[in-house]
């Protein structure tokens, strides 16, 4: 069963499973409700879940399934590449964690891993995510922290200054030590990389 609220991609999706020898797409839902409908109905041995609904999330969708067809094994395919979706996907169950982005090809090698009961993604997965990008925030100091924020907000240093109680020159110091924790090199560039944090949640 193929779950995902934008037809065209679903289709797409559907076409490359329908085409690989010994699979099947017995059921397609752009709504966690109807995802869990046909899903109660047909019972599918594998579920691609996308986790953005209109109605809901794929998360939903997966926890309905373990209790109405306990023999389904969910896929997650997403855009969404963060260690939030990813954590969610493993408390919910999930056997795989798919990005969209990636060819048909491996959707197909993917689905016959599950299928046949393997586990492709777990704890493990989110372990070696999180040491293989770590947060760059994460060694920052609570006064640098303060920087950072008020200095995506466009301040300058002798506004900052002013707003943390600082001597300005001590402000231009957390500058140029959480400039280069973060790896940058300007201000805009600060602006940018605490923007692109922001991003819409899958939730």
């Amino acid at each position: 069963m193929i779950v995902d609220d934008h037809e065209v991609v679903r289709r797409g999706i559907a076409d490359v499973v329908a085409a690989a020898d010994g699979l099947d797409v017995v059921a397609e839902a752009g709504t966690v409700k109807d995802a869990e409908r046909r899903g109660a109905l047909l019972k599918p041995q594998v579920a691609l879940i996308d986790l953005q609904l209109p109605d809901g999330t794929g998360i939903d969708v997966i926890k309905a399934l373990a209790v109405s067809s306990p023999e389904t094994r969910a896929i997650v395919l997403t855009s969404f590449d963060d260690d939030d979706a990813v954590s969610a996907a493993v408390e919910s169950g999930a056997r795989a964690y798919v990005l969209k982005t990636v060819r048909g090809a491996e959707i197909v090698d993917v689905v016959r891993a599950v299928a046949a009961g393997r586990v492709l993604l777990d704890e493990r997965t989110l372990t070696r995510r999180r040491q293989a990008n770590p947060d760059p925030t994460a060694s920052l100091t609570a006064s640098e922290s303060k920087v950072l924020d008020l200095v995506a907000k466009g301040m300058t240093n002798r506004d900052i200054a002013d707003e943390l109680g600082l001597a300005e020159k001590t402000v231009k110091n957390h500058v140029t030590s959480m400039l280069a924790k973060l790896g940058l090199s300007r201000r805009t560039q600060v602006i940018a990389w605490v923007a692109s944090q922001h991003t819409q949640s899958w939730r």
